[in-house]
């Protein structure tokens, strides 16, 4: 059996596991397995309770947890409900997503994932998906390249960074991420930080990739329908896109984050807010982890 060594150190640990404030005969739900660092804190809290976790990569290695209560499904996350139910295991108790890509995804030169190492423009996490990164820069249309940087980067000047690729893939393909990273030092704005610049494209390119808002979005909405009435939603996000899904979905029960009511006034939500501000590592959590550093944790309990 192969195993996996520090394929990802988990984010907020302790934080994240007590927010599911765990019931030992519960079943939970870890959409994130990665190198099953949560799972195995899950674990450790049940007693005659089970645990189903996802992971669409196929790097994940479901075997580093033998144990009857667990059950390991490759797939991606969006899928919830559909396996619960086919498991006929709705209602659960708890829902813990680690959102993002883990170290092991980073720091595989051949995964694409970094623009640390120059590699094949790649950035799926399942890689039986067809679309790779390469393919959105080499035949996507300008007009797509400027949505998906300006929408999914958040980069000031995407209309530039979008022309540019455009021009240069007419010249030769842009094949590899060190193709990516000459064109992205000829956009960078004076005054703006080159490696923050440079992970905002790479971060636009692998949320179109994997089509992680959706996916999040579905999960969310997903989650309303398999939580038991008291059961805990546990959101470790890293960006503001993410945040802000998970920040509005609490809150409201929308992605708009304007709440409604019924006639008596009553806010018509789906769960109620354990922390209304996110939980961010501690500074010897983030000495220890620098990737954590941009985390913040969301808690929500099914109303």
């Amino acid at each position: 059996m192969e195993v996996i060594v520090d394929y990802h150190i988990p984010v907020l640990l302790k934080e994240s596991i007590e927010g599911l404030n765990i019931d030992p005969q519960g079943t939970y739900v870890d959409v994130t397995f990665g190198g099953g660092g949560h799972s195995r804190q899950i674990l450790k809290k049940l007693t005659t309770g089970s645990l189903i976790a996802f992971d669409k990569d196929p790097d994940t290695n479901p075997l580093l947890i033998s144990d009857p209560r667990f059950t390991f499904i490759r797939h991606d996350f969006k899928y919830l409900k559909n396996f619960l139910h086919h498991l006929d295991l709705i209602p659960v108790n708890g829902i813990l997503a680690d959102l993002g890509v883990s170290s092991h995804q980073f720091d595989t030169r051949e995964r694409g994932f970094s623009y640390r190492f120059d590699a094949d423009l790649d950035m799926r996490m399942d890689p039986d998906m067809e679309t790779t990164a390469q393919d959105i820069v080499n035949k996507y249309s300008e007009d797509d390249l400027h949505r998906i940087f300006g929408m999914n980067g958040e980069i000031r000047n995407a209309k530039t960074l979008a022309a540019r690729i455009v021009k240069a893939r007419s010249e030769s393909i842009v094949k590899t991420t060190g193709d990516l990273v000459e064109i992205i030092n000829s956009c960078i704005m004076r005054g703006d930080d080159r490696k923050k610049y440079t992970g905002q494209v790479f971060q636009a390119l692998r949320i179109s990739v994997n089509d992680e808002l959706n996916s999040l979005k579905k999960l969310l909405e997903s989650a309303t329908e398999v939580l038991a009435p008291g059961g805990r939603l546990v959101v470790i996000t890293y960006h503001s896109l993410e945040d802000r899904l998970v920040k509005n979905y609490i809150k409201s029960g929308n992605f708009t984050g304007k709440t409604e009511t019924d006639i008596y006034g009553n806010l018509l939500v789906p769960f109620r807010q354990i922390n209304r501000k996110p939980i961010e590592p501690s500074i010897i959590e983030v000495g220890e982890n620098i990737r954590a550093r941009s985390a913040k944790l969301r808690i929500a309990e099914k109303l």
